[in-house]
């Protein structure tokens, strides 16, 4: 049975792996980003399978425009993964106020108008999954990630309250913890380096180079997607490890 899915903040690198593993999965996906290239890529790409909608998630009334875009062509929202995020690495000393307002606006409050618009469809139809894509960052915070850290923590607190709320009307709702960074799908590309603000980290996970992006990546969301769906149980853990590369996946149980 195909599904609808919406993907928010999709990029070249993760957002996009995601739409391709879902499509394969036979799902149709609306495909949200404030820029349009990648979805322009994908949309050709990939064909009527998915519907590229440039949107501000920040905007309440663009993610109402979206996602009813998305159930005039598609119809009722089955799955919502919100990837969308905001990374300025500054301190405290170096942080502007409006940086650490628009980390929590695209984390917190942007997943806040996309899970409301989903949950209308996924409680009338008794089902439906909600997934949040999280970072080591909400748990293992450094400095110099001040509004980054903070927005994370924000979401996963967003998704821990929202799998109390609707699991008992059907809603499975998950909190992705998956790290690593993630090269440019471009052909001319190399392999990313750290940045030098996580250097000093020596846990910090390990790097994809372009050409594994989607291959080695999306075993793991291949994965993902069949245990959130054939889980029914409210508090059960789901874990799983990403052995490219020494990156994971972890599910924690809410």
């Amino acid at each position: 049975m195909s599904r609808t899915a919406i993907v928010t903040g999709v990029g070249s690198g993760l957002g996009a792996a995601l739409v391709r593993k879902l499509v394969q999965e036979n799902c149709r996906v609306g495909m949200f980003a404030r820029s349009k290239t990648t979805l322009t890529q994908l949309a050709a790409e990939l064909g009527e399978k998915v519907l590229a909608i440039p949107t501000d998630i920040t905007q309440p009334n663009q993610v109402s425009s979206g996602f009813k875009k998305v159930r005039e062509v598609f119809g009722p929202i089955d799955i919502l993964i919100n990837h969308a995020g905001n990374a300025t690495w500054a301190g405290l000393t170096d942080l502007t106020p409006d940086q650490f307002e628009q980390a929590w606006r695209v984390g917190p409050y942007g997943s806040f108008l996309c899970c409301q618009e989903a949950a209308a469809d996924m409680l009338k139809q008794e089902e439906g999954t909600i997934l949040f894509s999280g970072a080591t960052s909400l748990i293992r915070e450094r400095g110099g990630a001040l509004a980054f850290s903070s927005a994370k923590f924000g979401v996963r607190g967003l998704a821990e309250s929202l799998a109390r709320e609707l699991w008992p009307k059907g809603i499975h709702v998950a909190h992705v913890i998956i790290d690593g960074e993630i090269g440019s799908s471009s052909k001319n590309s190399t392999p990313m380096s750290l940045p030098s603000i996580l250097k000093p980290w020596p846990n910090r996970i390990g790097i994809s180079s372009p050409r594994t992006e989607v291959h080695g990546q999306w075993n793991l969301t291949s994965d993902l997607i069949k245990r959130l769906f054939s889980s029914r149980r409210p508090h059960e853990k789901l874990e799983m490890t990403h052995k490219r590369q020494g990156g994971f996946a972890t599910l924690p149980s809410f």
